[in-house]
This record gives C-alpha cells, sequence and structure tokens, in this order.
C-alpha cells in the first residue's frame, strides 16, 4: 500500500531557514523538504548539505531546491525570507519592505495551486501572518505565524533555572506581539500544575530576588541579546517551526501559542497576534481563550493595537 508523502517547502535559506530544516531532518518530520531561495545557487546548496546528513538519521528526507511555482502539491509552507532589521532597530522598522516581500512571495505560490498551510516566521511576524491570509485568500486557520511560540518557550526556559526544574515542567503563555508590546499571561503560568503565583505567595523566602517584571523582561529581550552577539537567531526558532509542522502533519493537536487572526476572540477583530491555539492537520482547529485579569486584558488590548495600527499602515501602501 502506498502512503503519501509529507512535503514541506522552506521559502528562505538562511539561518532560521536552514535551521528549521536540519530540526525537521533530525526528527524525522516530512519526507519530502524543498528549499526555496532568493539565489537558486544557495538554494541547492543548503539542500546537497542538509541531504549529506541522512546516514545519520532514522529516517530519509528527501531534500532538494526549487522554486516558488514548485509549491502546488506541497502540505506547509514555512516562509522565514524577509526583511532584517539592523542594531538598535525593532521588528516593526522593517514593516514596509517585509509587506512587499510577502506579496512577492505569496503571490506565485498560491498561483502554482498551493492549498495547504502556511506558517510565518518572518518579522514582523504578526503584520506578516495577516498580509499572508490577505493575499492568499485561504480560511485563517491555514496561515499560522510563530508568534509567541518561541517567547513562551523563552520563558520556561528561564523559569527553569529560577526553579532548577526541567523546562518542560513549566506550563504558560507570553501572549499579544512578538515584539515590544507582548507579556506573560502569569495567571495562567504552573509549575508542575502548581500556579506560580501561588508558589512565590507560599515560599516567598525561597526566592525573594523573583522579579516577575524582570523575567518578562529577559523574556522579551532574549532575541535581542541572540541577535547582538552572533547576529542572528536560529535553532530556537528553527525548532519551533518544525514544532508546529509535525502538529499539523501528524495531526497532534498540541496546543501551542501561534500568532493567529482574531475574528471576535478576547473581543479583536481584523487583527493577527499571539494565543494559544490547537494545532492540528487542518492547521489551527480552534483557539483557546484564556480567562485573562484585568490587567492582561488590559495588556492584550494594548499589544493588538499596535500590531492593527502597523497592518492599517502597510495597507495603505501595498
Amino acid at each position: 500500500m502506498g502512503r503519501k508523502n509529507r512535503k514541506v517547502a522552506i521559502v528562505g535559506v538562511g539561518m532560521v531557514g536552514a535551521g528549521c530544516a536540519y530540526s525537521m531532518i533530525n526528527q524525522s518530520i516530512a519526507d519530502e523538504i524543498m528549499m526555496v531561495g532568493r539565489t537558486h545557487e544557495k538554494a541547492v546548496a543548503q539542500a546537497l548539505d542538509l541531504s549529506h546528513c541522512m546516514d545519520f538519521t532514522s529516517h530519509r528526507t528527501k531534500v532538494y531546491a526549487g522554486s516558488l511555482h514548485d509549491c502546488g502539491d506541497m502540505d506547509i509552507v514555512i516562509i522565514t525570507a524577509g526583511a532584517n532589521p539592523k542594531p538598535g532597530q525593532d521588528r516593526m522598522t522593517v514593516l514596509h519592505e517585509a509587506a512587499a516581500i510577502t506579496k512577492e512571495i505569496i503571490d506565485p505560490i498560491m498561483a502554482s495551486g498551493f492549498d495547504g498551510v502556511f506558517i510565518i516566521a518572518a518579522n514582523p511576524v504578526d503584520v506578516v501572518t495577516y498580509l499572508t491570509w490577505q493575499f492568499s485568500g485561504l480560511p485563517r486557520g491555514r496561515v499560522i505565524g510563530t508568534g509567541t511560540s518561541i517567547d513562551s518557550s523563552r520563558l520556561k526556559t528561564i523559569l527553569s533555572d529560577v526553579f532548577s526544574i526541567d523546562p518542560r515542567s513549566v506550563h504558560g503563555y507570553v501572549l499579544g506581539e512578538h515584539g515590544e508590546s507582548q507579556f506573560v499571561a502569569w495567571s495562567h503560568v504552573t509549575i508542575g500544575g502548581k500556579p506560580l503565583l501561588h508558589i512565590l505567595e507560599q515560599h516567598a523566602e525561597r526566592f525573594p530576588e523573583l522579579s516577575m517584571e524582570d523575567v518578562a523582561l529577559k523574556t522579551r529581550d532574549a532575541g535581542w541579546e541572540i541577535f547582538l552577539r552572533k547576529g542572528h537567531t536560529q535553532f530556537g526558532i528553527g525548532n519551533a517551526l518544525a514544532h508546529i509542522a509535525r502538529s499539523i502533519l501528524y495531526d497532534e493537536h498540541r496546543i501551542i501559542a501561534v500568532s493567529a487572526i482574531l475574528d471576535g476572540e478576547y473581543g479583536q477583530h481584523q487583527v493577527c497576534t499571539g494565543v494559544p491555539a490547537i494545532i492540528s492537520g487542518n492547521g489551527i482547529e480552534e483557539l483557546i481563550e484564556l480567562r485573562l485579569n484585568e490587567e492582561e486584558q488590559r495588556q492584550l488590548e494594548h499589544s493588538c493595537n499596535v500590531i492593527r495600527t502597523a497592518i492599517e499602515q502597510v495597507q495603505i501602501t501595498v
């Protein structure tokens, strides 16, 4: 009996695209990965280099170079290509350049007959995800941004160091923009099932120097700390992309904080922002509406307004 190959195209063959492909190969997530780059020769080189991993993996992944016009039969298209901010700039600085690049990418992909799921990592990811939804015409559940998935992972890592536990035993979400206006939903952070706020209340003497404000700032700025030291992030975001792709290709129904288009959820419309979602073979199966406290709801509204303003700015020019 035959089985349909799981096919993924990665548009953008720089550090993030290569990191994503490498993670997917080592986790045996896809049967085929097509690398698509602005410079075809670099895409060929990345595909060739990645194909030399196969003797050391548990599953053979076919890796090859292709073009935007070859995406018609892909299950997932991952977009990492975009405009990169310079040191001292934030992700929103490259807004208009990113919007133009996104349209250049999406139009030929849709012309190829693509009818799968987009996963977006290009920054500013909330805006680019929203534009991809508009340009593609796909249902909102089939356009997903990495959003605050990587920020939520960074939060868990920071807290795991404080409490000397495995990051996977920490549960919680960073919500809102993948950027300056993001925030931690502290009322929903738990360790081993116990709310963090209760732990700090009961054991204040054990963690006297723990500042939730400092943790939130370290979480928000973690990507910039990496960027300023080596010029890019790669492995964390690459693994986040692979994690989302796996949940789609294997219909895992994992709950992941992703950038999603809201249509009434959390009282928000015409915006794309980081919230927890059930990720299945259909893309976003369902958005999870957390019961936020008054301050968290205010922070989410502020973050959505920041993103919505940016979307409106580029809609005028694109």
